[in-house]
């Protein structure tokens, strides 16, 4: 080990330098990627591929040291794949999202190299491992925030989406996305692959790189059995014409064991042909993908390659993994470089792509959106019935007709959800021209049989600057939710304002009587009454087709949010005017009934066809002298008080909460009622701040019955008991 007296400054920490590799004083006097230029000349130039397996050197140091730093993180499935990481580097690609979250540490140092994380105060070694897993820094899986960093990665079976988004919007741009042997397994990658390459068979741009390492997180992963051919073969049966595959054994001179070897205990002649194979082969899968053929390149290297372990032990490190520990020390001594090798890494990190990733990918600015001019809103007549999806269809035309990358996607289908007449002005995207099912390969609905693909196209495409809108029944929507909230947390951190990420849930439990509890699940409103926390999380509750119209108008103005419509999709009264729906957005809620009385009974409602047993309820105690008020809760995020939500710390903050006054005015009384179809979370804001005696009427199980009606007797949501119950509350 030498003593770096003349680092650059960014080396600052690094713990060991090494000696100059074999032929340094022939490759490595000027770098690869010449001043001025974005990339490497040629992937078979003997000086960018020697500079290329430096690069993979020093990001497995990077990574090494920065996670045992805190002795804590995922080095071993990054290392495994560091020469093509490098590599995608080096022929000036950095539009690179990961499904592997596990491999932050890995992205960190390849941003901390090209400069990217200088943005957020990191510019040397010491505060690379300082600011790794700790708040206001590097979070242990990637997240919005990190310059450079296009996508956030957490649960397995999610990057894909974002590569395909990216491609989508981004045409002649190439998306990589790394997925891991491990998370291959998430039954989502593939069919999303597939229902994407068939809807959008010109959007070849996104390029799946798999780091088949033979390992998950615990154990050899469920694909590690397989042979090259079967692993070739399951790709192209599912719609890969051109799959590439380099395996390391194929240069191992070291006489490994297995079929999944280390590239880095070969001799530095096979060191470099393996390199100058990852190098080719990346560019050759770049330029196919970017030509219009559906391309994976796969990477076979064992996993922990170059670190401290191999295998799935080399997956996490936990407490007594320092940076003084034996075989960290070793380790970080083998992949050591010199301060000249440092600097020559650096350089090109910093000239690929044109400049560092944070000022340089698509992400890291604005997508210019197309001007949706005014939308044809309707007002309907009170008492007149209508279908409120139908409404915001009709809206929801308009924008796909005014922005061509806008895109619905839905599952179930939108002609069981009342809004066939998105499918008929908007057309769903099929390679089969069919005029009866409104489908053609221009289409803008989307319609895999897949909520999460669903969910991940819309939410992606959103977080990466375009309008988007997910549709579901609400019973299935949980299968597209762990997608959607990823995206949200991440538009919580964006240093950029993009449009939110909005959707509608339609066929609510109460519409499903006939089907039962398998189409009875409003526990998602769970999720959304915990996300509401969060800061930029507002589920909206309109309670005709008027309030849907001026739900979704005001939606489609906002930035950096989640907002989830729900409505129903049968006929139902229309009970208020626009004009008292922009007031209830802002206020969280409408006093669609008031009435004197001897004593006030307040009823706080979610949803359309709870009011019906409530506004019964409301004239039975009426006749009996009471007085009632029944307020419509549209937006409940806004009835929070400030400090119970986390809203300062959003991207595009939103500091609108109804004040204690008007809270009063709205829920003041003698006794107050909660009353939802769904789940009695989100009436939290009500209950916390109504300070009369109050009780909560919401769902408890799903059953098969006949109407809705019935399905709500059984859950109790009868005006009887509503009555009963809000009278025994009474002083």
């Amino acid at each position: 080990m030498t003593v770096a007296s003349t680092a650059p400054a960014f080396c600052q920490g690094i713990r060991f330098f090494g000696e100059n590799l074999p032929d340094f004083d022939r490759y490595g006097q000027e770098t690869a990627i010449a001043s001025g230029a974005k990339a490497i000349s040629s992937a078979n130039d003997p000086q960018a591929v020697y500079q290329t397996l430096l690069a993979a050197d020093a990001l497995r140091y990077l990574t090494l040291q920065t996670t045992a730093s805190k002795e804590s993180g995922h080095p071993g499935g990054f290392a495994s794949i560091a020469e093509a990481i490098a590599a995608l580097v080096m022929l000036g690609y950095k539009n690179t999202v990961t499904e592997v979250g596990h491999h932050a540490p890995g992205f960190y140092s390849t941003m901390f190299l090209d400069r990217s994380l200088e943005a957020m105060g990191i510019n040397n070694v010491q505060e690379l491992g300082d600011r790794f897993r700790e708040m206001h820094g590097l979070l242990g899986h990637l997240s919005g925030q990190i310059p450079g960093l296009l996508a956030p990665a957490g649960p397995l079976g999610q990057g894909q989406h974002f590569a395909m988004a990216g491609a989508k919007l981004y045409p002649g741009v190439l998306f990589p996305v790394t997925i891991g042997d491990g998370g291959l397994g998430e039954p989502y990658i593939m069919s999303s692959f597939g229902h994407f390459h068939t809807a959008y068979p010109q959007v070849t741009n996104f390029l799946p790189i798999l780091v088949w390492n033979g390992f998950s997180q615990e154990h050899h992963s469920m694909v590690s059995t397989q042979s090259n051919e079967a692993m070739v073969n399951y790709w192209q049966g599912n719609g890969f014409k051109n799959v590439i595959l380099v395996n390391a054994k194929d240069f191992d001179d070291s006489n490994q064991a297995g079929d999944f070897v280390d590239s880095t205990k070969f001799s530095f002649q096979q060191r470099l042909a393996f390199t100058q194979a990852v190098l080719e082969a990346t560019d050759k899968a770049a330029q196919a993908a970017l030509g219009g053929t559906l391309t994976v390149l796969i990477v076979k290297q064992l996993k922990g390659a170059g670190v401290h372990k191999s295998g799935a032990k080399s997956h996490n490190l936990y407490p007594g993994d320092s940076l003084d520990k034996d075989y960290i020390v070793s380790a970080l001594q083998e992949r050591a470089l010199s301060p000249e090798a440092w600097q020559l890494v650096r350089t090109n990190f910093e000239r690929s792509h044109g400049g560092p990733a944070s000022q340089t990918v698509v992400t890291e600015s604005v997508l210019p959106l197309a001007d949706l001019g005014t939308l044809p809103l309707k007002e309907f007549a009170l008492e007149d019935k209508q279908v409120a999806t139908t409404a915001m269809g009709e809206l929801v035309v308009h924008v796909g007709k005014q922005d061509s990358n806008f895109v619905v996607t839905n599952a179930d289908g939108n002609a069981a959800s009342g809004i066939n007449n998105i499918n008929v002005g908007l057309k769903i995207v099929h390679p089969t021209v069919d005029e009866d099912y409104f489908q053609q390969p221009n289409g803008q609905v989307y319609e895999p049989l897949s909520e999460d693909a669903c969910a991940g196209l819309a939410a992606a495409q959103a977080l990466f600057g375009g309008r988007t809108l997910w549709c579901s029944y609400e019973s299935f929507a949980i299968n597209g939710l762990p997608i959607w909230q990823t995206v949200t947390q991440a538009m919580a951190e964006l240093r950029r304002p993009t449009p939110s990420t909005i959707t509608l849930f339609t066929a609510g439990a109460l519409e499903q009587g006939r089907n039962g509890w398998t189409h009875q699940r409003p526990e998602i409103e769970n999720y959304f009454a915990a996300m509401m926390r969060n800061g930029n999380i507002f589920p909206l509750f309109p309670c005709d087709a008027n309030g849907i119209q001026v739900c979704y108008d005001w939606a489609l103005t906002t930035s950096n949010k989640g907002i989830p419509i729900t409505a129903s999709k049968s006929p139902l009264p229309i009970r208020t005017t626009l004009e008292q729906n922009r007031q209830g957005l802002a206020k969280g809620g409408i006093l669609l009934h008031n009435s004197t009385g001897s004593k006030t009974i307040v009823f706080a409602v979610i949803g359309d066809m709870t009011l019906i047993p409530v506004l019964e309820a409301a004239s039975q105690l009426e006749s009996e002298g009471y007085g009632v008020k029944v307020v419509s809760v549209i937006n409940p995020r806004r009835l929070y008080r400030p400090h119970d939500v986390q809203w300062q710390d959003c991207s595009e903050a939103d500091s609108g909460f109804l004040s204690d006054a008007e809270f009063t005015e709205l829920f003041g009384g003698d006794a107050l009622i909660g009353v939802t179809g769904g789940s009695g979370a989100m009436l939290e804001p009500v209950l916390l701040r109504s300070a009369c005696p109050r009780d909560l009427f919401a769902w408890k199980r799903g059953e098969t019955t006949a109407s809705a009606g019935q399905l709500m007797a059984y859950n109790g949501l009868t005006a009887q008991a509503l009555g009963d119950r809000a009278k025994a509350l009474l002083p």
